[in-house]
């Protein structure tokens, strides 16, 4: 059986947040969702999260799961804003942990924050069984860009996250804490050996050179024979090189500071300090 997939395209941050649902019992998943902000006002809304809920009503879809396929640096997730108004169980990879534990520090996070994922419902792990309706798929550990990072196959349609881009545009970058060029090599090798036919979606596009369209579907097979960082014939040394060096010079996100805050949270915002005001930390010099 073949998923329905639905896209909601972020102009702001260049994300795809999709409703992936079982045509037979009506039952979804929401996967990589938008908490629009603007960084100049300090202000959060709830517009493109609206969107997904007025679509998931008029379908009259029930939302089993709010899924992260990673803490993203780009942009702040509307998980626990999902969840308040559709039900469903927030999740993420396992190793959720250990972004928690560095950006702990990193941010200078109350000492009793949780640093074991507990505030997802759910952590998977590699290779676990999950379903939407009656829908069934696997997890893949996909990390690299995050160690953190999974793919969600379900039937023949998987949801790669940062891993993958357009095959027009590459891979993901590898410099933040805990990435590593080699770990994302055999990470896509890893999506490369599923199906030719299966469908895989991306998080984000940012409209490469030569492209008027914004583009999120693809394949396997398009990937392995087009990707312009690691079709067939890259090896592993050629890929560590490149994408090291390329890394190099990368801007660091404009979001990163406030995503990675609420994102470690799922989506919750930080706690009120003394005056009754939420804050969002930005380290200096860092990075």
């Amino acid at each position: 059986m073949t998923p329905n997939v639905k896209g909601f395209f972020d102009p702001n941050t260049f994300t795809i947040t999709y409703i992936v649902s079982d045509p037979e019992t009506r039952h979804c998943a929401i996967i990589d969702s938008v908490l629009d902000y603007d960084p100049k006002s300090g202000r959060t809304s709830t517009k493109s999260a609206d969107e997904v809920i007025a679509f998931v009503e008029q379908e009259l879809l029930t939302v089993d799961w709010i899924l992260e396929t990673h803490a993203h640096a780009d942009h702040l997730t509307a998980a626990n804003y999902l969840k308040e108004k559709l039900g469903g169980q927030t999740g993420i990879g396992a190793q959720i942990g250990v972004v928690q534990k560095t950006f702990q520090h990193l941010f200078n996070i109350e000492a009793d924050f949780p640093t074991d994922g507990s505030q997802f419902d759910h952590l998977f792990q590699d290779g676990e069984v999950w379903k939407v309706g009656n829908l069934i798929g696997t997890i893949m550990a996909t990390p690299g860009h995050t160690p953190a990072c999974i793919t969600y196959l379900l039937e023949d349609t998987a949801f790669v996250g940062d891993t993958l881009f357009m095959p027009d545009y590459g891979t993901a970058r590898v410099d933040f804490p805990g990435g590593s060029a080699a770990t994302l090599y055999d990470s896509i090798r890893q999506l490369f050996n599923l199906p030719p036919e299966t469908r895989l979606f991306m998080c984000h596009d940012y409209l490469p050179e030569g492209r008027k369209v914004y583009q999120w579907e693809t394949t396997v097979a398009e990937e392995r024979a087009n990707n312009v960082h690691i079709q067939e014939g890259i090896t592993a040394e050629e890929f560590i090189r490149f994408r090291t060096e390329r890394d190099k010079n990368l801007e660091v996100p404009n979001l990163i500071f406030p995503s990675l805050q609420v994102n470690m949270r799922a989506g919750q915002l930080p706690p009120p300090e003394g005056n009754g005001i939420r804050y969002l930390k930005i380290p200096l010099n860092v990075l």
